[in-house]
């Protein structure tokens, strides 16, 4: 109790020197909200879902910008830049999946895998080939639901991936990033050596 106690102090401390070391002064606003709002905020917080309101504020403006939900049409038409998204359940993928003869599994990955790269190009500026790149694509891929992607040595790694078939991921990470993959597992997390790609 004393450790979590001394723990808070600090993030406070620390968060009041942020405030006080800032070029701008922050700036209050007032938030009128519904009463059922309210409700449910406080809820949110009973329940320990939420630490607080400010917290709470910051991380939907956070999931606003990330998901680009300033261009989505609500309901039903969402879009990442030039890509339409939807929220998909894992079964539905994972049916289509098993209509796919299995030699082809690596190929449509690759596919997938070159789709998202002119996405993440187009959108974001990123050349995805380019390794210095690689820190926003996988935070992009993680906001997108894809699960965690790290990089570890010479090794892809990928923790709680929202497709479970490796082979797609195989395909899917080549076409993405440009590069040739030697695949070490194929259950979660997956784990693929990296290799130098042949000269065409």
């Amino acid at each position: 109790m004393h450790t979590s106690i001394v723990i808070m102090e600090a993030d406070k401390k620390k968060r009041l020197e942020e405030m006080v070391n800032k070029d701008e002064p922050a700036k209050r606003t007032t938030i009128i909200l519904d009463k059922d709002e309210r409700e449910f905020i406080d809820k949110l917080i009973r329940e320990g879902k939420e630490p607080g309101i400010k917290p709470l504020i910051s991380k939907m403006l956070d999931v606003y910008r990330s998901m680009m939900i300033y261009d989505w049409r609500f309901p039903g038409e969402y879009y990442c830049g030039i890509s339409r998204i939807a929220f998909v359940n894992v079964e539905l993928l994972e049916i289509l999946i098993q209509q796919i003869p299995k030699e082809k599994w690596h190929e449509n990955g690759k596919r997938m895998g070159e789709a998202l790269k002119v996405s993440m190009e187009t959108t974001l500026g990123l050349q995805t080939a380019d390794q210095k790149n690689w820190g926003s694509v996988f935070n992009r891929l993680r906001v997108q639901g894809f699960g965690d992607i790290y990089v570890k040595d010479k090794y892809l790694l990928i923790k709680t991936p929202f497709i479970g078939n490796s082979e797609i991921w195989s395909g899917l990470l080549e076409g993405l990033f440009d590069l040739n993959l030697d695949m070490k597992t194929t259950v979660p997390p997956l784990v693929f050596e990296m290799k130098a790609k042949q000269p065409v």
